[in-house]
Parts: C-alpha cells; structure tokens; sequence
C-alpha cells in the first residue's frame, strides 16, 4: 500500500507542480519561485515515502556562491538536498533530464544547468554556463562521479567538474550522504522502504591558485573528505 502511494504521489505531484512551476516562471525570470517549488515537491515526496533527513555541518557553509559536490548514491539525494540544504542553489545534471516533458522544461525555467558528458564541446559549454552563474552570485550542486554508485562506494571523480571550480574561484564544500542507497537503491523508482537519510557537511576547500596542479589538490581533498563524512554514520 505505502509503495503504491509513493508511486502515486510521485506522478501527480511531479505533473502538477511541474505544471505550476510553468505557469509561474512567467513572472520569475530568476527561478527563484520554481526552486521554491521544487523544494515542496521533494518535502512531499519524502514524507509521503515515510523518510526523514537528517542535516549536520550546517555552520561550515562559508558564504555564498559556492560549489557543493556531494556523493551520488540514489534518487532520494536529490529530494534530500532539495529538501534540507538551508540556502539557494542550481543543480548541475545530466541532459537527459531536461528532455523529460513538464518536468525537464520545469528544470529549464528554475535555471539548472544541463550537461552532456558524452559531447566534450557541450560539456565545456555547460562548465562554461555554470561558471557564470557563480560568479553572479549562484550556488551550484554537482555530483563528481557523475552517475550514482550501484554499492554505495564512492566512484571516480570526473575531473571536469572541478576544472568548474578553479574557474569560479569559489569554495568547494564537500557534502556526504548516508543512507539513501539503502532506502533506493539504484534502478528504484520508489523506496523500498522508511528511513533516515544523514547529510552531513564538510568544511570548505578554498581555491588558492589557478594551475593544472591546483585541480588535482582539489579533487584529492574533496574525495577524502566526502569519504569520510560517509563514514560518520
């Protein structure tokens, strides 16, 4: 019975929100409302699936803008951060998203960022487009692997992304989920189950130098300390 609510609620409300959201981005030209929109729709789905998120590290968000890169291990992160992360923000996701009808159109107006990883000249263009929205003010979320993780294991780390944030010049705030995978693993539509999904927030690596060598200190301090904020719990 819960499984088939979820499952209801999760095609009605994507479809009416994402029709709302439309309808609303006529007169939010920075997509500020439509993220706001967003945000509801990931708090609906998760309490109607039965799952609380837990939130830690909030104090080590310096200010703004800044790049959170975070682990990749279900769905359920993204309606996580949606839901709990105290401050506004962009995703940067995959191109396939965006071709969803409603739905991806709805990403558009709220002015994520599509990037194609299989085409290396659009993919620059997506860095590109995400470095200018930095630099006007804008937090961005991207996930370094790139996919998620079918174990819970961190992946390699598309260097790419971080290419982004020696470009921005801003600080890389390490975030680490637990917990998701195991409530959604990956290929679920729904959770299979009720839970607590730990988010919890690292400390900042600044950018001190714009050099080849800085992007792989960055990557390197990044991924140690996601992995160790997976480990908390």
């Amino acid at each position: 019975m819960r499984k088939t609510l979820c499952f209801l609620n999760l095609i009605f409300s994507t479809i009416s929100l994402s029709l709302f959201a439309l309808g609303v981005s006529l007169f939010d030209k920075k997509g500020e409302r439509v993220h706001r929109i967003a945000r509801l729709w990931a708090r609906i789905h998760l309490f109607v699936s039965g799952i609380d998120v837990s939130i830690n590290g909030q104090d080590n968000i310096p200010e703004p803008p800044c790049i959170f890169m975070c682990n990749h291990q279900s769905a359920l992160d993204i309606y996580s951060l949606l839901a709990c992360l105290p401050l506004s923000f962009r995703w940067v996701a995959k191109r396939q998203l965006f071709n969803i009808p409603l739905f991806g159109w709805a990403m558009k107006k709220a002015g994520y960022i599509s990037l194609d990883r299989e085409n290396p000249r659009e993919a620059i263009k997506a860095i590109e487009r995400a470095a200018s929205k930095i630099k006007e003010g804008t937090n961005i979320i991207i996930f370094p692997e790139g996919t998620r993780s079918m174990d819970g294991v961190l992946l390699p780390f598309k260097k790419g992304v971080f290419s982004l944030a020696i470009e921005a010049g801003v600080p890389v705030v390490p975030v680490g989920i637990y917990g998701s995978c195991l409530l959604q693993p990956k290929g679920s539509l729904i959770p299979r189950k009720k839970g607590v999904i730990y988010v919890n927030i690292g400390k900042p690596v600044f950018i001190l130098e714009k050099r080849a060598s800085e992007k792989n200190r960055v990557m390197a301090e990044v991924r140690s300390a996601i992995e160790a904020l997976m480990k908390r719990h």
